[in-house]
């Protein structure tokens, strides 16, 4: 069933699980540094629960309605994960002997390296003489970030994908 709201328009159908949503957005660090956004392009259209978003964000969009703008703060552990230091490691200097010339080892310099399950991005943090400290950590990992959105449209959910 339909999550529907009344205005003096008729129903106003509310984000649920499984809602085609279109929407303009702009992720924000808490120092209102912007990090992502659609609002000087097209909008975003996805459907609830299709994987293009975190769940933390689907999660501060549910109940919210065409024509609503709000600003909500996803915290880190919603967002993209707490720092886990564990994930700051020392490496032999000799797993970056493959680095092209005009990529100096540096920090700063982002490192792919093959995983099991694909590729593991890093950053450099430090370079010593024998190891390098690499953080294999999410960039934004560690940041309660701002989700600041305008709710374009939103449809009944397809049947198909919609939560019970």
């Amino acid at each position: 069933m339909s999550d529907l709201i009344a205005s003096s328009e008729g129903p106003v159908e509310k984000i649920q699980m499984g809602s085609p949503i279109t929407l303009h957005f702009a992720l924000l660090m808490p120092s209102g540094e912007e990090i992502d956004t659609t609002r000087r392009s097209k909008p975003a259209s996805l459907t609830m629960g299709d994987g293009n978003l975190l769940p933390g964000f689907e999660e501060a969009l549910l109940g919210l309605a065409a024509g609503d703008d709000a600003q909500l703060i996803v915290p880190a552990q919603k967002a993209f994960g707490e720092r886990v230091e564990a994930n700051v490691r020392l490496l032999g200097r000799n797993m970056f002997d493959g680095l092209s010339s005009d990529e100096p080892l540096e920090p700063g310099l982002v490192v792919s390296f093959q995983a099991p399950d694909g590729e593991l991005p890093g950053v450099v943090k430090a370079v010593y003489e024998d190891t390098v400290q690499v953080d294999f950590n999410h960039p934004l990992s560690g940041a309660d970030i701002t989700f600041d959105v305008s709710i374009l449209s939103v449809a009944a959910p397809l049947a198909d994908n919609a939560a019970e």
